[in-house]
């Protein structure tokens, strides 16, 4: 295992501190927990949670800032956090107008995040929660119940956060949130496999002319492997799949997002891009704005997905609303 790291087990610890210190004027972290929180609090508005494992990044820390998330938590590489850390989340950055949880559908999250979720109901705080299934890759896999939430949770972060941002309440929030939800689908592929520093080996195999398509962000198989194939090949299947869920009609307006797994180099991620492009067009489906990089990494595995979220004039108003967080580069 070649990684560039101090010991495997402060991996999480020493990139959240590095995440803070890099960005100081818009992050900081809880004491002794795995939270990252908006630097400046805005108390008139509804604040959004959202994590999971490690290992994604820049999501979901690199989403936390104005216009997005409050706060993000952080369990373990490719492991949910704890409810105890997502209940501390929520207390640091609940408002009068409450706290909406976004939450990526994974078992582990979903469990951990609904306990958390009780807590503060306990404790009076106003607070609901959105699940996302944005995968159309497999009904049901290794690590959930229903498909599973990829890349598309970003446009989640991102309207949801622009609509709090703009003072709405805890269920006008919730309402966009699961508009996005409703219109948003994914599909991923991968060319080479990642290494969880704990684990220090491969977390699966691929042979050099080999490819799998339709897998996890946390190495769960996907749909089958087959040979490696052309950009424009794997972009039409990622998109033919897509598209059968047939909510993206002719005359429609979408946003576009290809996300990097990690290793994959821009240059591969704008050539699928240009092709995904053309087949939309083709298809009378109009692109209204494309986003391109890593959004939601898995380490340093060589693949990417596509997501595809079908527009109104509310979401793309949102859409284009402005964010300042860490990753603000990629937005």
């Amino acid at each position: 295992m070649k990684k560039i790291i101090n010991n495997p087990d402060n991996v999480v610890d020493e990139m959240l501190d590095g995440m803070v210190k890099a960005h100081p004027d818009l992050l900081t972290r809880l004491p002794d927990l795995d939270v990252i929180v908006r630097k400046n609090k805005k108390t008139d508005k509804v604040a959004l949670v959202s994590g999971g494992g490690s290992g994604h990044e820049p999501a979901h820390a690199g989403f936390v800032g104005e216009g997005m998330l409050d706060a993000a938590v952080s369990g373990a590489v490719f492991t949910s956090p704890t409810p105890d850390q997502i209940y501390e989340a929520i207390k640091a950055v609940n408002t009068d107008k409450g706290v909406l949880l976004i939450i990526k559908n994974y078992t582990g999250d979903v469990m951990n995040f609904e306990m958390a979720e009780e807590l503060a109901m306990a404790d009076g705080i106003n607070i609901e929660k959105v699940v996302v299934a944005d995968d159309v890759a497999v009904e049901n896999s290794t690590w959930t119940i229903g498909r599973r939430g990829i890349a598309g949770t970003i446009f989640v972060h991102k309207i949801a956060g622009a609509k709090a941002e703009q003072g709405a309440s805890l269920a006008e929030v919730k309402q966009v949130a699961e508009k996005v939800i409703a219109n948003v689908r994914s599909m991923g592929m991968a060319i080479s496999p990642c290494t969880v520093p704990a684990a220090g080996k491969e977390s699966f195999t691929l042979a050099d002319n080999e490819m799998e398509i339709g897998m996890g962000i946390h190495g769960e198989p996907g749909t089958h492997r087959e040979t490696l194939k052309t950009a424009d090949e794997i972009a039409e299947q990622l998109v033919a799949k897509i598209l059968d869920e047939k909510i993206y009609t002719d005359g429609c307006d979408v946003a576009v997002l290809i996300n990097g797994l990690g290793s994959t180099p821009l240059m591969e991620q704008y050539i699928v891009s240009r092709k995904v492009n053309d087949i939309l067009a083709k298809q009378g489906i109009n692109i209204f704005k494309t986003y391109v990089g890593n959004y939601m990494t898995s380490l340093e595995m060589a693949g990417c997905s596509i997501s595809l979220l079908k527009l109104d004039d509310e979401l793309k108003s949102l859409l284009l609303q402005t964010a300042n967080t860490s990753a603000l580069v990629q937005i």
